[in-house]
């Protein structure tokens, strides 16, 4: 799917609605020999890639699995021959060149609840910081923001809620029309509805119906969209 993320931040800048359309992507298995040519660091209590990207395994990838065995709070078991377990450190483990060769499994990195909040206010500020630092007054914030990875559309409305969505370098949608459509399907689906407050979260069943509704068509259909 070309559209990754949306997101509904409030006048305040706390994220009020999200919704990921990215489907898990698999896991990266590769034979090591000493030494292991990534360099990996402990960080939230996972072994993560911060050099030496290669073969599809990017920076900030981590390991998920060593010689099968599933890897946890950078910690895994491995079963002996009298059928007992035994507990080893990856860092320790991948330290030692009598393991190798060894099989390793990499997971890509994922964006926790409170990670897209702290980010949704981050975004908030600086959408705000750009608008001031504007030659030209009345200027708007933070509306296109590009990568070599993907591309950020924001759109904010007149009380100013903003709607941003992430979507690949490919995507052939109109993201500013698909903004307009999403910010149509908040005042239908959460303004219009009597028992939801200004600026809290949005947790409304036929929000998120029409939501999902909204970007298949989204995805499948020509750049001009039209609901």
């Amino acid at each position: 799917m070309s559209i990754y993320d949306v997101f509904v931040i409030n006048r305040a800048g706390s994220l009020i609605y999200d919704y990921s359309t990215k489907t898990e992507i698999p896991k990266i298995e590769k034979t090591f020999s000493f030494p292991l040519d990534l360099v990996l660091e402990v960080i939230d209590q996972k072994a993560v890639v911060v050099f030496g990207a290669r073969d599809r395994i990017q920076l900030r990838y981590s390991v998920s699995a060593v010689n099968s065995r599933p890897v946890r709070q950078c910690r895994f078991t491995v079963v002996t021959e009298d059928g007992s377990e035994t507990e080893h450190n990856v860092m320790e483990f991948l330290g030692n060149a009598a393991n190798f060769p060894v099989d390793l499994s990499f997971s890509p990195p994922t964006v926790t609840q409170n990670e897209k909040i702290i980010l949704s206010s981050t975004f908030h500020s600086l959408f705000a910081i750009a608008a001031q630092l504007s030659p030209m007054p009345k200027s708007s914030g933070i509306e296109v923001l590009e990568t070599n990875q993907f591309r950020l559309h924001c759109f904010q409305s007149v009380t100013g809620v903003k709607f941003v969505v992430v979507a690949s370098l490919n995507a052939n949608q109109n993201l500013d029309a698909l903004l307009r459509k999403i910010y149509e399907l908040y005042a239908d689906f959460a303004l219009k509805n009597p028992f939801y407050s200004i600026d809290m979260p949005i947790r409304c069943e036929r929000f998120d119906d029409a939501m999902v509704a909204l970007l298949s068509k989204a995805d499948s259909t020509a750049p001009l969209l039209t609901v």
